[in-house]
């Protein structure tokens, strides 16, 4: 089997999801396109020469959103979050070149291999209806050590993935992580409090020619916060925060609420494993500021800004060099059959491949 032909059968895997729609991406369905800019700290240029790392106000494109497949928008529901971010770096000859870093709200990926990708996606039907536990089930379980108790569903959600994922868990040792943090990661308070990981490991060339495996994620500045369980909630109540925000209609006083995020560097050291996305690095891993990325503006056209715009972690530039890593190497494919069959924007072509 070609890599293509695994790319369109993992994006296929994918379309189980009642709700979804062909036409749209098969995951994180829902989203919000916005616009900003990036300036790199002064140590980034010591550690990478990728030149968003150089200094100066990079102009960014980005896209928040939601994890599930569902067209029906459900902000106030458990899920995954993602921040896909494009930084638009100088024209080269008459054609634009960028870098895209993809991230989400869990600090590693459910699955090592493309093998064990399709598997995980058939156990996870997200029209599994999700109830309430008892007390009693839920202190059951605690002490038979059988899994993880279900968490208590949000105001209004009545299906969930997580059975079917925490049933495959239970089979699949090293998902067992990710699957437990994605079964309680809960409804940001904004997309502006949540933490975005990069979880692939990429190889960042520094001037002097070290290389060095690192991976990226991205600290909101006004700290990170959910809402609960029992905190009443709207549908679409993401985006219009992230409105408020920016206008200075959210919070004490008259100034705009800064969106903003470093960008942290993590340097992976020997023993950690660079090519797997489904374990992550220990705490105590060096860490570099390598910049910080402001949000300015909601797009005003959401469709060209947002939906049509093709992100795809592959989209590099030199000085960031891909790892060997089987999901990311998955993504490259599966990303541009979802574009093609959804009419997405190419953007830039691919370089530093």
């Amino acid at each position: 089997m070609t890599e293509e032909e695994m790319a369109k059968k993992a994006v296929e895997a994918l379309d189980i999801v009642p709700g979804g729609d062909t036409r749209r991406r098969p995951v994180h369905t829902n989203g919000v396109g916005v616009e900003g800019h990036f300036v790199a700290s002064e140590a980034a240029r010591d550690y990478c020469v990728a030149e968003h790392f150089q200094g100066g106000k990079i102009k960014v494109t980005a896209r928040f959103s939601n994890g599930s497949g569902k067209t029906a928008l459900h902000d106030g529901w458990s899920d995954v979050r993602g921040l896909a971010v494009r930084f638009h770096l100088e024209q080269d000859k008459q054609e634009e070149r960028a870098v895209d870093l993809l991230a989400m709200t869990l600090t590693e990926f459910f699955t090592p291999t493309y093998e064990t990708f399709l598997k995980f996606a058939s156990y996870t039907n997200p029209e599994a209806p999700v109830t309430r536990q008892s007390a009693w089930r839920k202190l059951l379980e605690l002490l038979e050590l059988i899994q993880p108790a279900l968490p208590a569903p949000y105001p209004g959600q009545t299906t969930s993935s997580v059975a079917g994922a925490l049933r495959y868990a239970d089979e699949h040792a090293r998902s067992e992580l990710s699957i437990f943090h994605a079964a309680a990661i809960g409804a940001p308070k904004s997309y502006a409090r949540a933490a975005y990981h990069a979880v692939h490991t990429f190889f960042a060339v520094a001037p002097d020619g070290t290389r060095r495996a690192v991976r990226f994620n991205w600290v909101p500045v006004s700290g990170v916060l959910n809402t609960g369980p029992e905190d009443p909630v709207v549908d679409d109540y993401l985006k219009s925060d992230l409105q408020l925000r920016i206008k200075g209609k959210l919070g004490i006083g008259t100034d705009p609420e800064p969106v903003r995020f470093i960008l942290m560097m993590t340097i992976g050291e020997t023993g950690d494993d660079f090519d797997d996305p489904s374990r992550s690095w220990p705490p105590h891993r060096t860490r570099i500021v390598m910049g910080t990325l402001t949000i300015d503006a909601v797009a005003s056209d959401q469709d060209a800004d947002g939906e049509r715009l093709s992100f795809n972690p592959w989209r590099l530039v030199e000085g960031l060099e891909p790892s060997n890593d089987p999901i990311l190497s998955l993504r490259r494919n599966a990303y541009e059959f979802s574009r093609k069959r959804r009419g997405g924007v190419a953007g830039c072509p691919f370089s530093g491949v």
